[in-house]
């Protein structure tokens, strides 16, 4: 099969092109460069720079059997200084890429969606069935992609699975965790205890949580990308999937911080400061779902892994 991996150069979308690659399929790596590196796309995908949103680009592609889309831009506290970008760029880019490939003839899609899907005030854990009501513009631009694509295969236009990530994170020694800008907590608690970073921030320390930091559901990347794979052929019998894709179990940010000082055996500065807007209290999946209909179970998820994995890609890299 041949596959349209669309932000392969970020963290999990050069993952997941891997795994593909891996598993014997053919993959096409779509990247724009704009936060993703070069290097992080796998030698054996045929790399394609440009936008996923450029329609004429995607036909010029030639046909795809599937189509996994990860390119967005995924900051909340960007979005709500800037919504017009999210919107533009995950809504609008999203689907000139599904007219693209439709046309085409692609059958199946996988998108990368989110947990900021459920808003702020939510039941732990969280269901797929939950209410949606995102606390900021990144959490509407993915349930409006959501909300589209169900009308695409009612229409019977496309397969589509929408994948609600939690926390991805961990990492491989070819595929580490790295941002540009870096805002994510466990990288950056990493380079504060390598010594590249004179502190760690967290921020806000008065939620309704076990020590007042904010809990998040925390899976390993290579279990996330796993959750793909298993996704392109579950659509041969599944035309409409929403699955969210967790562990089940959250930790506070005060819990990475103890963590990472005992992964790494090193101590840093941490400060506290003010939340941040768009931040809920908890998210934590259910995940029973995902494990049901895909076949998926989780391998290296539980935290010390996740932690130990990151840091040996940070040194490595």
């Amino acid at each position: 099969m041949r596959i349209l991996v669309t932000g392969a150069a970020g963290f999990i979308g050069s993952t997941t092109s891997e795994m593909l690659l891996d598993d014997g399929y053919e993959v096409v790596a779509l990247d724009n460069l704009s936060r993703g590196r070069r290097e992080n796309v796998p030698v054996r995908a045929t790399f394609v720079e440009g936008d996923c949103g450029d329609m004429e680009l995607i036909a010029s592609l030639g046909a795809f059997d599937a189509c996994v889309h990860f390119a967005a831009r995924i900051e909340p506290a960007d979005s709500m200084v800037t919504p017009e970008v999210f919107f533009d760029n995950n809504v609008g880019a999203t689907f000139r890429l599904l007219r693209a490939l439709v046309e085409n003839g692609t059958s199946k899609f996988v998108f990368s969606s989110s947990c900021a899907v459920y808003g702020d005030r939510v039941t732990i854990p969280i269901g797929e069935d939950h209410p949606t009501a995102p606390h900021s513009p990144y959490g509407l631009s993915k349930l409006m992609v959501e909300q589209g694509l169900a009308w695409f295969v009612s229409q019977g236009r496309i397969r589509a699975a929408s994948l609600r990530y939690f926390n991805a994170a961990g990492g491989t020694l070819a595929h580490p965790e790295r941002h540009h800008p870096e805002n994510h907590l466990i990288p950056l608690t990493l380079a504060a205890a390598a010594g590249d970073r004179p502190q760690i921030s967290i921020f806000g320390d008065d939620y309704p949580t076990v020590d007042g930091t904010c809990v998040r559901d925390y899976i390993h990347v290579s279990d996330l990308a796993r959750a793909h794979v298993l996704a392109i052929a579950a659509l041969d019998e599944h035309p409409l999937l929403t699955l969210n894709l967790g562990t089940g179990h959250g930790y506070s940010n005060r819990q990475i911080v103890d963590t990472v000082r005992e992964v790494t055996g090193r101590d840093f500065t941490v400060v506290t400061t003010a939340r941040r807007p768009g931040d809920p209290a908890a998210a934590v999946a259910a995940n029973e779902r995902a494990q049901e209909l895909l076949g998926w179970s989780l391998e290296r998820s539980d935290l010390a892994t996740i932690i130990s994995d990151a840091w040996d890609a940070y040194r490595v890299n």
